[in-house]
């Protein structure tokens, strides 16, 4: 199985009618309906009919995001059964990811989030800030500019480091036209957001108080699977942490870019990003063309990740019957260094004649071999070059021809040397 990735998007991923093609399946419903106890209204109503000026209030947009992605995560988990090597999300959707990682409780973590919405509206009314899109020009340039202009009374910093040549930039919002307009001086490509927040900077600090004490008051367990920091870029290294990095996180950029490149180094393949839209899939797209980037949000989704799937268990299956194939061969080609019969019958006749036998039968069934098939071919392998005394040299290269230099069998190597 290839090394995945969840993605959980952020704010501004919202939009009328999200989250409705997830309802056809009982475990979205069963999300929405406790966020909706958990919120006192009818998360799903607003999700679904609203009006689109009420749903990108803040304070109802993070709530609303963080369902929708949950949602999606229960279905992607219905559907599949794949478990992720890692999750990391977009401001907001490292609060999602926590979840999933059945750190944080659904019920605490929609109130957190609409409690996180209010806090940064709070924090932005004595203000006037803004946010802008920055593209086209790598992020210390732009940070550059930054420190040229800001200052005590009019901050601005980046907030955002999407990607090698997108940031965004928050702060007062004179202090952001003056940095929007040195960079299209500099033939940089500016949006400037419709947002009156300045967000992931130090005019969120009274927010950032204010969702400390919040976090406080709620119990965390244990992280089920290894989840991103916005602001590290790195694992957490326990439940420990929460509430000293979300509290971070509201006056920190996020290091979104930072994340993917460790994703990249930690050796993930595929990357699923569950919740609205596709903008997290979009940007690894653009960053790797060696991972996989799909997204999960409409029906139309489903069916690609599961033609997908397919494709590649059809891959792996063959892949799997080639390696059984060369462990027989192996057998045969590795020259004998013991004339002991007895221990010549039990260590390499009886466990080659398994193995034959298993490959017969699976011929005869017309299916390929399992993940567990394999790990008793190696085990096979590994009693009969055992038992022919083979040298560590040439152990370690029969193993690499055998699997064919594919690290995602390494594993079973190693759990075949335990049990031998």
């Amino acid at each position: 199985m290839k090394k995945t990735a969840f993605l959980f998007p952020g704010q501004g991923s919202q939009y009328i009618g999200m989250g409705k093609d997830l309802l056809a399946y009982e475990e979205a419903r069963h999300v929405f309906e406790e966020a909706s106890d958990s919120l006192g209204y009818d998360l799903m109503k607003m999700c679904l009919q609203g009006d689109i000026a009420e749903l990108t209030r803040t304070e109802n947009t993070q709530p609303a995001i963080l369902t929708v992605s949950i949602a999606a995560f229960r279905t992607y988990m219905h559907l599949f059964g794949e478990k992720p090597s890692l999750l990391a999300g977009h401001s907001l959707g490292e609060i999602t990811a926590l979840t999933c990682a059945d750190a944080i409780e659904l019920g605490d973590a929609v109130r957190i989030a609409r409690k996180r919405g209010l806090f940064m509206q709070e924090a932005s009314k004595d203000v006037s800030g803004t946010m802008a899109a920055i593209g086209g020009i790598r992020g210390e340039e732009v940070e550059k500019v930054c420190r040229q202009v800001s200052a005590p009374d009019r901050i601005v910093v980046v907030s955002n480091y999407n990607a090698v040549n997108q940031t965004v930039i928050s702060g007062v919002k004179e202090a952001v036209e003056q940095v929007c307009s040195m960079l299209e001086a500099q033939d940089a490509l500016v949006h400037r957001l419709k947002v009156s927040g300045s967000f992931h900077s130090p005019i969120m600090a009274p927010a950032a108080a204010a969702l400390e004490e919040e976090l406080g008051r709620l119990r965390y367990k244990p992280l089920k699977y290894p989840v991103l920091s916005n602001v590290t870029g790195s694992l957490y290294e326990g439940h420990e942490q929460i509430t000293d990095l979300l509290k971070k996180q509201m006056t920190h950029p996020v290091q979104w870019y930072a994340s993917m490149q460790f994703m990249d180094r930690s050796g993930i393949q595929k990357a699923i990003e569950l919740g609205p839209k596709n903008v997290l899939r979009n940007l690894m797209n653009s960053y790797s063309t060696e991972i996989d980037s799909y997204s999960l949000d409409t029906l139309a989704d489903i069916k690609v990740l599961q033609e997908y799937q397919q494709k590649q268990q059809q891959a792996e299956g063959q892949e799997r019957k080639t390696i059984l194939s060369r462990c027989l061969a192996a057998v045969v080609c590795i020259p004998n260094m013991n004339w002991n019969n007895d221990e010549y019958q039990s260590g390499v006749v009886e466990p080659y004649q398994r193995i034959k036998h298993l490959e017969e039968r699976l011929e005869a069934e017309q299916r390929n071999p399992g993940p567990e098939d394999i790990g008793e071919a190696l085990a096979m392998l590994t009693s009969v070059m055992d038992t022919k005394k083979v040298t560590q040299e040439e152990r370690e290269e029969r193993f690499h021809q055998v699997l064919g230099g594919n690290s995602e069998y390494l594993h079973l190597l190693e759990q075949s040397l335990l049990h031998n």
